[in-house]
């Protein structure tokens, strides 16, 4: 408790807005694919998700270079004022006297480019205001939050969202005024490095000057070599709603405690204990890595959480993928915190948000591995499949052996240089 009350108030801020936001979001964004789907049809809605995809991707990067240069607050006041307004227009789409899906999508479309917008530079400020000591502290707290926000913000929405989906806008959208005023009157700016002087730069000079950012930011080799081993590694995780869903719903059905149990049925059972567990277990976990080190823990954990994941691609045994699932979730609250601190060290200063925005691609590379497993899958036996799901763990661990081999390769290179 000392340790979280000791933090910036920034840190604490971002962690409480965070919770909320993705706590009342989940209410409703895991169903708007399906509401879509009754609406616009399943290609057409598609096509869209893919759309707001690729619209948050594509604005994350001017967000990131923004927050650079204009400061991290004031990126995410406007980005919120955009939420508020796309929550506002998307409940009146929605109420008792009024129904719009074009509306609708549209103003979704809105929220997931302020959201690309936001996104950088608040996950820039958390590192501005953290510190070497308490970082992984920060975030394993933060992956407890998201976690318990997730798996709450969801039970209800699949209660509430088609009978009172009106009301949950409205939720959401008193929720982002509320969200607004906290980062409006209580967080301080945490980029002291911005330059604000210069906002009023003609637009070839902006767009040069956000080129040099990123240009900084890729030929950072060891930080390429980290995304790509984080995306490797991320990649298995979403195996878990494609290939390893589609899986079990074909091969899985057992009696279980003298209950017949589908394949989905576990699915969502083994879904429940990750999230339970991680829930009940990230700080215990965060104060017992204190006693090693680091990289131990890092790739103690990659091990663990990779081996459970092979053994969901070709296990039946329910109770081997319950206890792998307990494998797989101690290793991700290992691996996941130091992940996120060895990103935090990576991030140069200057272009803290750069780097925010180009890390953000990994998610976006992850979940486009975990659909090409549906279709390998198609082709390959279970088997084969935990075979790849290995090779793409091996590599994934090499990647993040050879950043952290890079590192200290520079710092050798410095300590003869001086």
């Amino acid at each position: 408790m000392n340790t979280f009350l000791s933090l910036h108030r920034n840190i604490k801020i971002r962690l409480l807005t965070s919770f909320i936001s993705r706590f009342v979001g989940n209410m409703v964004f895991p169903f708007m694919a399906i509401y879509f789907a009754k609406e616009f049809g399943t290609a057409t809605t598609g096509f869209l998700l893919l759309l707001n995809v690729m619209a948050s991707l594509s604005v994350s990067f001017f967000g990131g270079y923004t927050s650079d240069r204009f400061g991290r607050k004031r990126i995410m006041i406007i980005a919120q004022l955009i939420q508020i307004v796309a929550f506002s227009l998307m409940a009146a789409a929605n109420s008792p006297w009024f129904l719009s899906p074009e509306i609708t999508f549209v103003m979704m479309l809105l929220q997931s480019i302020s959201s690309g917008f936001m996104n950088p530079a608040a996950e820039a400020m958390l590192i501005d205001v953290s510190t070497k000591e308490n970082r992984q502290f920060m975030y394993s707290v933060n992956y407890w939050s998201v976690n318990l926000s997730i798996a709450a913000g969801t039970i209800i929405g699949g209660l509430y969202f088609n009978s009172h989906r009106f009301t949950l806008f409205i939720i959401l959208t008193v929720t982002s005024l509320f969200v607004f005023s906290l980062l409006a009157f209580f967080m301080n700016e945490s980029n002291t490095q911005s330059t604000s002087k210069d906002q009023t730069a003609n637009i070839n000079r902006f767009i040069r000057d956000m080129s040099k950012s990123y240009q900084t930011v890729m030929t950072d080799h060891r930080f390429l070599v980290f995304c790509l081993a984080h995306l490797l590694i991320l990649s298995l995780e979403f195996q878990m709603n494609n290939y390893i869903a589609i899986r079990l719903s074909r091969e899985f059905h057992s009696l279980i405690w003298n209950r017949s149990v589908d394949g989905l049925t576990l699915l969502s059972w083994l879904r429940v204990e990750n999230t339970v567990l991680i829930v009940l277990f990230t700080l215990l976990v965060n104060q017992w890595m204190k006693h090693y080190r680091p990289h131990y823990v890092l790739f103690t954990g990659l091990v663990l959480y990779s081996s459970g994941y092979v053994i969901l691609a070709f296990s039946n045994h329910w109770l081997l993928l319950f206890f792998m699932i307990i494998v797989s979730s101690l290793g991700e609250l290992m691996y996941v915190p130091n992940c996120q601190t060895m990103l935090a060290s990576m991030a140069q200063e200057h272009v803290r948000g750069a780097y925010m925005a180009v890390y953000g691609l990994v998610f976006q590379g992850a979940k486009i591995i975990g659909s090409l497993g549906v279709i390998i899958g198609a082709f390959l036996p279970s088997f084969g499949m935990a075979i790849l799901f290995t090779l793409l763990s091996c590599a994934g661990i090499y990647c993040f052996y050879w950043s952290i081999h890079m590192k200290q390769q520079k710092i050798i290179s410095k300590m003869i240089n001086t």
